[in-house]
């Protein structure tokens, strides 16, 4: 019984980080046109770049699978709209900015993100303060990506 118990979590774990990688095995990085921008002295190397967010997205993943078993997110509105705000925002950074080659668009995804990060934190600190620990990480490195995407696109425009 508790082999299924570990498999079934096991299984749901790998599913959600799968789909927080999902935009970046879809919308590859792209050097050439990453190597045109103007950078700031702060910009970390792409590969930095994909080992943090790896990492954080295991972190998202384990905050969504805590909160799962506190509530039924699908009937929690706040946290289900917000978790759902955010990941499209996330998922979208690699077509707009990599994709597209728009700086514009990846100043303003990464703004939202940023922003709804910010209130998946609250919103997952009401239902379980041990799972919002899990999204502070998230918090900061969307801080230094917000910063980071507001210097380029100012910096190239």
């Amino acid at each position: 019984m508790r082999i299924k118990k570990y498999l079934k979590d096991i299984i749901l774990f790998i599913v959600i980080l799968f789909l927080w990688l999902l935009s970046g095995l879809i919308f590859r990085f792209n050097p050439e046109f990453y190597s045109l921008l103007e950078l700031p002295s702060f910009a970390l190397s792409g590969k930095y770049i994909s080992i943090i967010w790896f990492i954080i997205y295991i972190l998202n993943t384990i905050s969504i699978i805590i909160v799962s078993k506190k509530v039924n997110i699908f009937k929690s509105n706040d946290y289900l709209y917000i978790l759902f705000t955010n990941y499209i925002s996330n998922e979208l950074f690699m077509y707009f900015f990599f994709y597209l080659m728009s700086p514009f668009l990846g100043f303003a995804i990464t703004t939202v993100t940023f922003l709804s990060a910010i209130f998946l934190y609250i919103e997952t600190k009401k239902i379980s303060k041990t799972a919002s620990y899990f999204l502070i990480p998230y918090i900061i490195y969307g801080l230094y990506a917000f910063i980071l995407m507001s210097s380029v696109y100012f910096m190239n425009f």
